[in-house]
């Protein structure tokens, strides 16, 4: 059996070992370095680490913009799906991130379930592409490239350069980490204590388990796998322990599209489970297997009979550890790629769709989330998409509102206009939820740094969804009161004028939709025929003008009860179309 040691938690394994009576009284005379060890394996950890989130962060900036693109159009199969999230998952190294993306457009239809899986399967390969750079022995260059990225990123003004500078300067951090925690370390190789209790740890599930649990907390598999290659570098992992390290780092990766899932729709739960599913079962399926998988990645991986002993585990292992995940990943994909189908309909069947009657009235967010916020591209893109689910139901609103001085019975007035009213509150408060939603998940993208092409998007977006907010309160608190007063003094309103509000209203309520439907497709020619109509809807206005100034030379009595009425309703809309082109500009320039 393979020997057990935890590789994210290695530090404080090396402590408690260290600290452990059995060791103390098993050789006292020992010559460790204790403070120096640990000072350098801990230090060396958070500059990996902080090189990891570096480099992570630049290639979200520098390829942010088209992740949400290459998902959207490439993955009209469940192969093409693979190979996009491999894709996807290779440049922002996060499967956690390429997960929660995914739920987005499943839950807006732009996705099926079918399609998502094929892309959840091809993240977990996308997610060793970290494993395989750190494998190779590069890690004496790591000061250049710390010196490098800083010169890149601190002396150019073009923000392209500043993003690939911060790419070479976290791969640098990470190799400077990698090399502090092997020169800590390395004290340990003639440790007899150290080298007996390794010997005899073969647990393989308790590896797998705290493999698991650190890339739980860490949210990182790549990170864990990175850890465990820099722990073979001073063979002190066999290699069938790092196998099983790296399964446990597949687990773990899990926990962030779950938590992800958290409060959101049925689709997000199902995606989620998909990925826990995939991940598990490939582990229970190779966990037997343990010792083939080792076999194929020697076969696979440069050999160095030359050395021996540790100096040639340290040599060796690392880059079958690599190869030995990848292939783990990709072998996982190939078997459980024609069973997609089942992984739908089993995840369907565990968590179907609510019905109707289970619905709540908390209305959820489907698009944004914070997974998005560290990749400033796709974190707007997602905003926008929720936006345009504010900009639906304000469109909504606005349809429902009747005409001015509805006809018919009065009582069936009065019953219509409370049904009305009952119906845009509701739509009211779902707005409101997602308004105070989005302005909060702007504000903490504004916590981020970003450029200044993402600044002034953001403000777009924060400008867009307020505005939209303003116009279902104009909805509610202008039009509908006008409209109710109208049925109370049971207004009456020529044919003529009747014929020409009700064309302003429609011209309106067409404006908002194109303007809506913009936002939601990122098309500019329906924003741009929103503001077009500008001069359509001044012709009308002209229209009612022309009207009123015949009717009040009328010597109908309540002739300026009508004016009133009227203009107030032709201000409201007026009103709402500013707003609405302002939206619609806001769109324009932002994109």
């Amino acid at each position: 059996m393979p020997t057990w040691f935890s590789p994210p938690l290695g530090g404080v394994f090396v402590v408690l070992a260290l600290l452990s009576p059995a060791l103390w009284a098993a050789d006292t005379s020992a010559d460790i370095p204790y403070t120096s060890m640990l000072l350098g394996l801990f230090g060396g950890l958070a500059i990996f680490l902080y090189g990891m989130e570096k480099m992570s962060d630049a290639l979200k900036q520098a390829a942010g913009a088209n992740m949400k693109n290459w998902l959207a159009r490439l993955t009209t199969n469940r192969f093409s799906g693979v190979l996009t999230g491999a894709g996807v998952t290779a440049v922002i190294q996060s499967s956690s991130v390429t997960t929660v993306l995914v739920v987005g457009f499943t839950s807006a239809g732009l996705m099926t379930l079918n399609q998502a899986v094929g892309v959840i399967m091809g993240a977990n390969i996308g997610t060793t592409v970290t494993a395989q750079i750190i494998a190779f022995k590069v890690t004496k260059a790591a000061l250049a490239m710390v010196a490098i990225g800083f010169m890149m990123f601190f002396t150019s003004k073009k923000e392209k350069v500043q993003q690939y500078g911060y790419m070479v300067f976290g791969l640098g951090m990470i190799f400077l980490g990698m090399n502090m925690m092997s020169d800590a370390m390395a004290p340990l190789r003639t440790f007899a204590p150290f080298i007996d209790l390794m010997t005899h740890m073969d647990n393989v599930l308790l590896a797998i388990l705290v493999a698991a649990v650190f890339t739980a907390l860490v949210q990182s598999s790549s990170a864990t796998t990175g850890i465990v290659i820099v722990l073979a570098s001073q063979g002190f992992i066999p290699l069938e322990t790092g196998i099983a390290l790296a399964m446990g780092a597949n687990i773990g990766t899990c926990v962030t599209a779950i938590l992800a899932s958290a409060g959101k729709g049925r689709e997000a739960l199902q995606a989620s489970t998909v990925h826990v599913l995939f991940n598990v079962i490939g582990v229970l399926i190779w966990l037997p297997l343990i010792g083939l998988l080792a076999d194929i990645s020697i076969q696979l991986s440069p050999l160095h009979p030359e050395l021996a002993g540790t100096e040639r585990l340290a040599a060796e292992i690392p880059r079958q550890i690599a190869n030995a995940n990848t292939l783990f990943n990709l072998l996982n994909t190939l078997i459980m790629l024609p069973f997609v189908g089942a992984f739908v309909w089993l995840v369907r069947k565990w968590f179907p769709h609510k019905s109707a009657t289970e619905s709540t009235a908390q209305v959820q967010t489907k698009f944004i989330d914070p997974a998005f916020l560290a990749t400033p591209d796709i974190a707007l893109n997602q905003a926008q998409l929720e936006i345009s689910r504010v900009g639906r139901r304000v469109s909504t609103m606005l349809a429902l509102v009747p005409t001015l001085a509805p006809t018919g019975d009065a009582n069936d007035q009065r019953q219509q206009l409370g049904d009305v009213r009952h119906q845009l509150e509701q739509v009211e408060n779902e707005v409101d939820q997602l308004h105070s939603a989005i302005l909060s998940y702007l504000g903490k993208l504004r916590r981020e740094p970003l450029s200044a092409q993402h600044s002034a998007r953001q403000i777009a977006l924060v400008g867009m969804t307020d505005h939209l907010e303003n116009i279902a309160d104009l909805i509610v608190h202008s039009l509908l009161p006008i409209v109710s007063r109208a049925v109370k003094d049971q207004l009456e309103v020529s044919d003529a004028m009747r014929t020409t509000l009700d064309a302003l209203q429609k011209t309106v309520n067409d404006a908002l939709l194109n303007c809506v439907n913009g936002i939601r497709r990122q098309d500019h020619s329906l924003t741009q025929q929103a503001l077009e109509v500008r001069r359509e809807l001044n012709g009308l206005v002209n229209q009612v003008l022309a009207h009123q100034a015949e009717r009040l030379a009328d010597d109908s009595p309540n002739r300026l009860s009508v004016f009133h009425h009227e203009m107030e309703w032709v201000g409201a809309f007026k009103h709402i179309y500013t707003m609405t082109r302002r939206v619609a500009k806001m769109q324009l320039t932002s994109s």
